[in-house]
């Protein structure tokens, strides 16, 4: 199969698709001065390299037309039991690492797999996707190295051109339910451990932009809706000097702690140690870097790995000293949904 990204920014009213060869890359920072489609690894390996997909071919469709033709459902299913144990193990393990004061937080990510009795059309679940998300970042890539992935995603990691960029910090989660569907979030209380989670994110993405610039703005928390999920978002504007340096953005932005935790590198490293199931691209980034002058960098969040008629959804969730195992795993349920809905 050729290697193609297909994307939607949220609300467009058409998708953009990519194709190309792709080239590989160990480091963030190596994607200075690069172009192109970036899917990007939550840890970065020989396995699992950062990889472009080249713009060799660019095009643009539109979504009304598709998107009027009904999209199929498959039968699938899924085995919850064995997830719910390795997850209060690991939960166990973070947790206690909280509790021993080695981390102020820390991200528990779990993988959850669903069986299709058919192969899945990844096109079909890509406008499907945009169908049911407008808010999100949609994207569906594929390339040799990663293999297929769709994410639906509320969390921009790095978006912008010439010298006007942007950045959000993105945490905190509650499910909409009954009346609240209706809305946008307005009617959230949100709780401490929410709010000290956001804040967290926060005041990391505004230290690691002080080292690239003096000229940026914050405005929030505000409550804003992904799916039936709201979280709480700060959005960050900032003007860089040159675009030459994109890379070491990046290299210090990713992965924030919405991601991972604090403190950074010593959380990451329990992460990969510790984890049940590698993430692989779960948590990385991905979008158009310099593509038609413009970059659309987001955390790969709400996505799954498509494996013919198999699926691996991933998922997870912020832990702080005063996170219960029952409340985070229903967080982590919540986060899924995104994905199962288009499978049923």
């Amino acid at each position: 199969m050729l290697s193609f990204a297909l994307y939607r920014l949220p609300h467009a009213d058409h998708c953009v698709r990519i194709e190309g060869k792709t080239q590989e890359f160990f480091s963030c920072t190596a994607l200075n001065g690069e172009t192109g489609f970036v899917i990007a690894p939550f840890a970065t390996s020989p396995d699992q390299p950062i990889v472009i997909i080249r713009p060799d071919k660019v095009s643009t469709e539109p979504l009304a037309s598709i998107l009027s033709t009904a999209v199929g459902e498959h039968p699938a299913s899924s085995s919850v039991s064995s997830q719910r144990s390795y997850y209060a193990v690991d939960f166990a393990n973070f947790h206690s690492q909280l509790q021993q004061g080695l981390f102020r937080k820390i991200v528990l990510a779990r993988c959850a797999d669903e069986e299709s009795a058919v192969a899945l059309s990844p096109e079909e679940l890509f406008y499907k996707a945009c169908q049911f998300y407008p808010r999100m970042f949609i994207a569906l890539v594929h390339t040799p190295q990663s293999g297929t992935w769709l994410t639906a995603t509320p969390e921009i990691l790095l978006e912008g051109n010439g010298s006007q960029w942007r950045t959000i910090a993105l945490a905190g989660t509650m499910k909409l339910e009954g009346e609240q569907l209706s809305g946008e979030g307005e009617t959230v209380t949100w709780s401490t451990k929410n709010i000290e989670e956001q804040r967290v994110v926060a005041t990391y993405i505004a230290e690691c932009l002080e080292r690239f610039t003096t000229n940026f703005h914050e405005e929030g928390p505000r409550t804003v809706r992904a799916a039936n999920l709201v979280h709480l978002r700060s959005d960050f504007s900032f003007a860089l000097p040159d675009n030459d340096h994109i890379g070491d953005l990046l290299h210090a932005l990713h992965p924030t702690p919405a991601v991972c935790g604090l403190p950074k590198r010593e959380a990451f490293q329990f992460i990969i140690g510790n984890e049940h199931t590698p993430r692989r691209y779960y948590s990385g980034f991905m979008g158009p870097l310099g593509v038609q002058k413009s970059t659309h960098l987001y955390v790969s969040l709400r996505c799954m790995n498509i494996e013919g008629s198999h699926c691996h959804l991933y998922a997870g969730g912020g832990l702080l000293k005063d996170s219960t195992e029952e409340q985070e795993w229903q967080e982590t349920e919540a986060k899924l949904e995104t994905m199962r809905t288009l499978l049923y």
